[in-house]
């Protein structure tokens, strides 16, 4: 009878010792998730005072882990740089730039428009038609008391002997200048720069067409004549 009671008392014993250490782990199991829920540090250290971990208990360590690592996943992320400041400085310098300023020219007085020969000659206004040295010649022969009838025998004389150029040249003879002066430093008379300055050329030519023919028209029938004046 003894030995009965005492095995029926065993049996007892066993199946409440059993729920009771189901219940401690379900209860440790527990705890570890709602402390992994409030405060990861905490859950860790009741996870790791376990010996013998459940695979609740694991799961709950797994969720603290995550839940670290979430925590601290945006730690070496940098800082979002503004492109406010760059699209600023780009509109700056895409903007339009004030207009360029136009020069101003400055006026003329009548003498300056007038002298554009750049010999010292103020062009008279009925020589308005011809330009450069023709102008010049067509002045200077106003001024010397010919019309423009005999002006136009002059262009003639003139276009044949030397074009109007003041640096014309014959090899064969030597003449020189618009008037084809022989040799060409006879022209020196009428100024220094008879080299260069075809005003100064043309009133050595009209001094000798005067002295010698008279008039630029009789000039020119005596170069029609003989080919020469």
């Amino acid at each position: 009878m003894k030995t009965t009671r005492a095995k029926h008392r065993s049996d007892e014993r066993r199946p409440g010792g059993l729920r009771h250490v189901v219940r401690t782990r379900v209860f440790v199991s527990s705890a570890a998730v709602l402390l992994a829920v409030g405060s990861a540090s905490s859950a860790s250290a009741a996870i790791i005072a376990t010996d013998d971990p459940t695979a609740q208990e694991q799961l709950a360590e797994q969720i603290v882990a995550d839940a670290g690592g979430a925590d601290r996943q945006w730690d070496d992320v940098d800082t979002m740089t503004s492109i406010l400041p760059e699209k600023a400085e780009a509109d700056s310098e895409s903007a339009p730039s004030d207009p360029a300023e136009v020069p101003v020219e400055e006026e003329t007085t009548e003498e300056e428009s007038s002298d554009d020969s750049g010999s010292g000659v103020d062009i008279s206004a009925e020589c308005s038609d011809y330009s450069g040295n023709q102008a010049i010649g067509c002045t200077m022969t106003l001024d010397y008391g010919w019309d423009m009838g005999e002006f136009q025998c002059l262009v003639d004389l003139w276009n044949r002997e030397s074009g109007w150029d003041e640096n014309a040249y014959n090899s064969s003879s030597g003449a020189t200048g618009i008037p084809q002066a022989l040799p060409g430093d006879k022209m020196a008379s009428a100024g220094d720069d008879w080299a260069t300055n075809p005003a100064t050329q043309i009133e050595w030519g009209l001094g000798y067409i005067d002295g010698v023919y008279g008039s630029p028209c009789a000039a020119w029938s005596h170069s029609e004549s003989v080919g020469w004046y």
